[in-house]
């Protein structure tokens, strides 16, 4: 008995020491990986992977398609500014692929470790990207690359990545303070130094806010549910799934559902079984739109858990939620590491009713509340001053630190390439005088052989 006491490791712990060391474990096998990569690269003499001999100024990086819509507001900024930029996508059907830009080149780098490959090599002054886990898995940090910047892709804690998803990159494109206190506080707890950060604003949110400022009012409906949850064992499929579903239906109000992306790949399985189980279009509809304005806009009330999109519809579209209490897991994610609430969950109370095991057999009831009551509204521009800094002023702000980066690594790397130059310069000069004669001829050796 006192043995098993001894060996007690109680949850909360027990997660992350999993956590770390998975964690560990995964940054060893890519690092393994990585290097076997590399050596294949040179034996191969290059042919695995392209890369720029000259060093590309800025890149953006997207992982999957659907982060287009929080890079084309910043795009169509460097356009206009007639600033060159390399655009690289893992998604052969990214709209990016199709715009015309003349100062941007969008290029499809393939999936998975074919796009690593060239990423991890990668020769270029500044990359932005929204991907976490920089130089933690697959995706390494370049020995060619000077500055890594990362801009979320949703007005919500930055501490939702899993763990050490942002801790290998230079600068970042925030929203709201609680965003860069919270970057201050893990560099503060893992010894990290001080990265650049700048509150642009949300462009993407920008966007959506002109769009739906040039749209004419929606044409009368029967009222609409959205249920657009994230994914993972703490979001809504995961936890409430078809009891949630049949709970809407019985509503008798047009029901969609729109899984996160990631669920058709993390829990394909789950998603499969549900699309099956609730494939009457007169009941329940599913929605794997790339853009999901239209969607948001055609919908009376949302309900989710922790997903961005929640911020997307309450601050744009100024309309209420139902947000269920999921038991959120902080385990897997950076913020076990702060011991403070997150701002999404403190805030959420704000912008609308919370539907839980207790009320779900009422959940008409609370619909109607939500879409009924004015009080939200107060709660929503709360929100808003918080999460949503410089509203409409995203692109312009964001592109200006972007280059404002970009003006610094071009300003160092011109400042060693002068000190290189120098001290190549001060070494030919150094070379080209004659050695002086040592000889000393009034030392006694020499004098001792003249007199011989």
């Amino acid at each position: 008995m006192e043995l098993m006491v001894r060996l007690y490791i109680d949850p909360g712990t027990g997660g992350m020491l999993f956590t770390v060391f998975f964690a560990i474990f995964g940054v060893v096998f890519f690092s393994a990986r990585t290097a076997y990569d590399k050596l294949k690269f040179k034996i191969s003499g290059g042919k695995q992977a392209k890369i720029s001999k000259e060093k590309i100024p800025l890149v953006i990086f997207s992982d999957h398609k659907r982060y287009w819509t929080t890079f084309e507001p910043i795009a169509d900024e460097l356009e206009k500014r007639q600033k060159k930029t390399v655009y690289l996508t893992c998604s052969k059907d990214d709209p990016a692929l199709s715009k015309k830009y003349e100062y941007i080149t969008c290029e499809y780098i393939g999936e998975g470790n074919k796009a690593f490959a060239k990423l991890n090599v990668l020769n270029a002054a500044v990359v932005l990207s929204t991907t976490p886990s920089l130089d933690v898995f697959q995706w390494k940090r370049s020995t060619n690359v000077n500055c890594y910047i990362h801009i979320p892709h949703a007005a919500s804690d930055i501490t939702l990545y899993r763990m050490f998803g942002i801790d290998h990159y230079d600068a970042f494109i925030l929203s709201g303070e609680y965003q860069e206190k919270q970057i201050r506080k893990l560099e503060e707890l893992r010894n990290i130094k001080p990265r650049d950060i700048e509150l642009c604003g949300i462009p993407y949110m920008d966007e959506m806010k002109k769009r739906l400022e040039s749209r004419k009012d929606a044409p009368k409906h029967d009222r609409t549910v959205l249920l657009a949850p994230s994914w993972g064992e703490s979001g809504i499929l995961s936890r409430f799934g078809e009891k949630l579903i049949d709970s809407l239906i019985a509503t008798g109000y047009k029901v969609i559902v729109r899984p996160h992306p990631q669920s058709f790949t993390s829990e394909k399985a789950l998603v499969d079984k549900l699309m099956e189980k609730y494939n009457d279009t007169s009941k329940v509809t599913w929605n794997r739109d790339n853009d999901n304005f239209d969607v948001l806009y055609n919908s009376d009330i949302l309900i989710s858990d922790f997903s961005g999109v929640m911020f997307d519809y309450t601050l744009v579209f100024d309309k209420p939620i139902l947000y269920t209490n999921t038991d959120f897991k902080k385990n897997p994610y950076d913020a076990f590491w702060i011991d403070e609430p997150l701002w999404t969950f403190e805030i959420l109370p704000s912008l609308g009713l919370e539907l839980n095991d207790e009320n779900a057999s009422h959940v008409k009831d609370l619909i109607d509340k939500c879409i009924e009551d004015s009080s939200f509204a107060e709660g929503r521009d709360k929100a808003r001053s918080e999460t949503w800094v410089h509203i409409g002023e995203g692109a312009e702000r964001s592109a200006d630190f972007i280059l404002k980066k970009l003006d610094e690594v071009t300003a160092l790397i011109a400042a060693e390439e002068e000190a290189k130059e120098k001290k190549k310069k001060h070494g030919k000069k150094a070379a080209s005088k004659k050695p002086e004669n040592t000889e000393d001829k009034s030392s006694p050796k020499k004098k001792k052989k003249k007199e011989v």
